[in-house]
């Protein structure tokens, strides 16, 4: 089964590999230097631990950002999406400054932008390129597409330049630039598993060593993604409030982030916070215990021990973070109450967006069905319910010259 699905990963790779190629020759009149793409990613336990210095169990997925691209000798950026209409184009040299960021665009041309200014910052060098855009990770779906795109392009950007990757590095860049320039208190996780995922595994990664630890996702067991249908915006959502109410709970604590607040210390001290700060901090700090304790069951193979968890989280950034809605509480309670399903959370942010089940492999079409059957009549829905696979991180190829 993890056969067919590795070839048909391989095949729409291929194609959409193709379609930048022939866009990009349509375009410039040429074919591309470089293919670059990065992938987008679930995580499977430990959300809102990142920002916090936390634990996080993320997987890279089979669906990915792709740019088809070639150098400039000057400093001009052109590029352009295959699901976009506006293009993006900028000179470096014009790129705005820490006191004119008021000026930065939005929509997906700020992710471009932000990527060169926060390269800058970072005095990385930068030349200019042109290239063409392509993704298949769903928009606000709580699957990373701004870090897929973040980190391909600066992986477009590395390769012009002739900049060694580094993916802790671009990463750190990567979450600079939705930080300061899009505008997203993130933390680092989204954009660390995207440079640095190895297929076959998730990566426990400890958010403020960024010390990762590959975890392996045997083959009898499937990562399905259930998409709700229903979106939410980072910037306009309660996301950036979420992180307020973690700092303030920190600072009672007298630590640097919640990271430093044991079980033992919160429940003996919790009072000290209000009642919803109290509620947020209990979600981070048992969430951080659930991440350390799944990674060690999913590396011997205790499936049932990391569903468990992953139910136990659920309940928690529903009940305590409350970053759930209708839609993720139903597609989460179908897919718990399917037998073949170990356990079952939303996973990102929240708000909307996806959620994530640890499902028998050979059981995976009965599973789908029904779920997707049992949503759409508590919720007249239809949800996109897909088979991830584990795979690598960040890469680039450069292609042959005709």
């Amino acid at each position: 089964m993890i056969g067919t699905g590795m070839r048909d990963r391989e095949r729409r790779d291929a194609d959409t590999v193709a379609a930048l190629a022939d866009a990009f020759l349509a375009r410039y009149g040429d074919v591309p230097e470089w293919i670059v793409r990065a992938p987008g990613r679930v995580n499977l336990i430990g959300d809102h631990t990142d920002y916090n210095d936390g634990f996080v169990l993320p997987m890279a997925i089979d669906r990915a950002v792709w740019i088809a691209l070639r150098s400039r000798v000057d400093d001009e950026v052109e590029t352009r999406s295959l699901e976009f209409t506006e293009p993006v184009a900028f000179s470096l040299a014009s790129l705005a400054t820490r006191d004119d960021m008021a000026v930065r665009e939005s929509g997906w041309g700020a992710y471009v932008r932000g990527i060169a200014w926060a390269m800058r910052e970072a005095g990385i060098p930068l030349r200019g390129w042109e290239g063409v855009v392509s993704g298949d990770v769903p928009l606000g779906a709580g699957l990373s597409s701004s870090a897929a795109l973040e980190l391909a392009v600066a992986h477009a950007f590395t390769v012009t330049a002739g900049v060694p990757w580094s993916p802790i590095v671009m990463a750190a860049t990567a979450q600079r630039a939705e930080n300061e320039w899009v505008g997203v208190q993130c933390g680092i996780m989204d954009q660390l598993i995207s440079g640095s995922g190895v297929a076959g595994h998730a990566l426990r990664i400890d958010c403020r060593t960024l010390e990762m630890r590959p975890v392996p996702i045997h083959d009898t067991v499937a990562v399905v993604v259930l998409d709700t249908a229903t979106r939410r915006g980072l910037v306009d959502s309660e996301y950036n409030q979420r992180r307020a109410q973690c700092r303030e709970a920190a600072a009672a604590f007298r630590v640097a982030t919640l990271r430093d607040v044991d079980l033992e210390t919160f429940e003996a001290e919790s009072g000290k916070l209000s009642p919803i700060v109290r509620r947020r901090a209990r979600h981070v700090i048992t969430e951080n215990v659930r991440v350390l304790t799944a990674a060690d069951a999913l590396t011997v193979h205790d499936l049932a021990g990391v569903g468990r968890l992953m139910n136990e989280s659920h309940a928690s950034l529903r009940d305590d973070f409350e970053v759930s809605n209708d839609a993720l509480d139903a597609i989460v309670d179908a897919a718990q109450s399917h037998p073949a399903c170990y356990g079952a959370r939303m996973t990102g942010a929240g708000f909307g967006g996806c959620a994530v089940a640890l499902v028998d492999a050979e059981a995976v079409a009965g599973f789908s069905a029904t779920v997707a059957e049992v949503y759409a009549q508590r919720l007249g829905r239809t949800a996109t319910i897909t088979r991830c696979l584990p795979a690598a991180g960040a890469q680039a190829v450069r292609t042959p010259k005709r």
